[in-house]
């Protein structure tokens, strides 16, 4: 017979703390992207 293995009901949060630098990439890196929708295409570039 089969083995059935589940998870528990309860959720595990994980609390992550990020490093100020990689937070300031990521807000830096969403300012500077910039796409643009041309007859159904996308295309996506950098500003920098």
């Amino acid at each position: 017979m089969a083995k059935f293995y589940f998870k528990s009901s309860q959720k595990e949060e994980k609390h992550l703390l990020p490093n100020r630098r990689t937070i300031d990439f990521l807000l830096s890196y969403s300012k500077s992207l910039n796409i643009i929708e041309y007859n159904n295409l996308k295309f996506e570039s950098i500003l920098n």
